[in-house]
């Protein structure tokens, strides 16, 4: 079953053509790594899958409908997005991984979301920082706060820009094990941007070159 389907997108900048007619799917269930070297326009794609950026042509489409005619809360209720080197204010754990049920939050924040978010924590082992400044984390356990806010959205899709980057090799392997896992028990999709191969071929079911 196709979850993402991308047709014939481009994008450019006012200089650069970057995306030339894009053509892929993804499969329910299915981890996709999308490898090329700096620059090559990986984390543009991601964007523009995101409607971060505006694609000048072509379509992408969740479970088959555009996100074209999604608004901003269901967007981001079909689509969790963890940028590269995640920024986060000074907030707690919890309040930041919380934020991620921004999209759901109607009037005010009730009991099952602070359920999903101790879920989570727990999930992660993130529960006893969940009172930390996410400042005063390591680099490997902000990553997982990223994560657990991608997650509070319940997305169809999870898009991770470089989930690796700055991390030593320990929290690699935790890093990518954990999105894998993810994939597999919540029964989503994940779209990964990376450079290093050799971590790609540990968990990806797929690979999208990108040159040129």
């Amino acid at each position: 079953m196709i979850s993402l389907e991308v047709k014939n997108v481009c994008f450019q900048y006012p200089s650069i053509k970057v995306l030339d007619d894009l053509v892929f799917s993804v499969e329910k269930n299915e981890c996709v790594a999308i490898l090329g070297t700096n620059g090559v326009g990986k984390s543009t794609l991601l964007k523009c899958l995101n409607r971060i950026l505006k694609m000048q042509s072509g379509d992408v489409f969740v479970d088959g409908d555009t996100i074209r005619n999604m608004d901003g809360n269901t967007l981001a209720q079909r689509i969790g997005y963890v940028a590269q080197n995640s920024q986060f204010s000074e907030t707690t754990v919890f309040d930041a991984i919380l934020l991620g049920r921004k999209p759901y939050i109607k009037w005010d924040i009730v009991e099952s979301d602070l359920e999903l978010v101790q879920k989570l924590m727990e999930r992660l082992s993130l529960s006893p920082y969940a009172m930390r400044l996410v400042t005063e984390l390591s680099g490997g356990e902000t990553q997982k706060v990223a994560i657990a806010r991608a997650l509070a959205q319940q997305p169809d899709i999870l898009l991770f820009d470089e989930p690796t980057s700055n991390l030593d090799l320990k929290n690699q392997l935790e890093v990518i094990s954990l999105i894998k896992q993810i994939v597999l028990e919540h029964e989503i999709s994940a779209v990964v941007t990376m450079h290093d191969l050799n971590l790609a071929l540990r968990f990806a079911d797929k690979f999208i070159m990108m040159k040129d």
